[in-house]
């Protein structure tokens, strides 16, 4: 699989790790950066790069790392398409993706130590989605949503 990661500078060096985790793992690593903690930059900047990255079927998944992963993960929602759920915990990690079909996940590199945001990164990258009916009934409601957001957006 391939897994876009982005991570701003409250992210590093969390998001070398996860990088790494992901390759061990076996996965092809979109690397968005940073490589580089003193440098001031922006989360929406990374989760745009990152969402757009599915978009664009260049991953199936993305990772992204900033502070809280708050706004990372209120960043990456406002992208159609992309399902970003923050999650510290692992039920949260595996039932987003069984239950939700979340294809990004968002941790908070100044909330969770490293080895909790490595076994969540293993949790969601082996997790699969369900595919049962009450599940592919709710995403539809949500894609309903999304597009009738757009076109209200665009005036229509």
């Amino acid at each position: 699989m391939r897994i876009a990661i982005g991570a701003d500078h409250a992210g590093y060096p969390l998001n070398e790790q996860v990088i790494e985790e992901v390759k061990r793992l076996g996965h092809e690593v979109v690397d968005f950066g940073t490589h580089d903690g003193g440098i001031g930059d922006d989360y929406p900047d990374y989760a745009r790069r990152v969402g757009e990255c599915l978009q664009q079927g260049k991953a199936e998944r993305g990772i992204l790392i900033c502070g809280s992963g708050v706004g990372a993960c209120v960043a990456a929602n406002k992208l159609h398409g992309v399902r970003a759920c923050l999650c510290h915990d692992t039920y949260s990690a595996r039932q987003g993706v069984e239950h939700d079909d979340i294809n990004v996940l968002c941790l908070g590199a100044r909330i969770i130590g490293f080895e909790l945001a490595l076994e969540l990164v293993r949790t969601f990258v082996g997790a699969r989605f369900t595919g049962e009916e009450r599940h592919l009934r709710r995403l539809a409601k949500i894609a309903k949503m999304e597009k009738a957001s757009v076109a209200d957006a665009a005036g229509q």
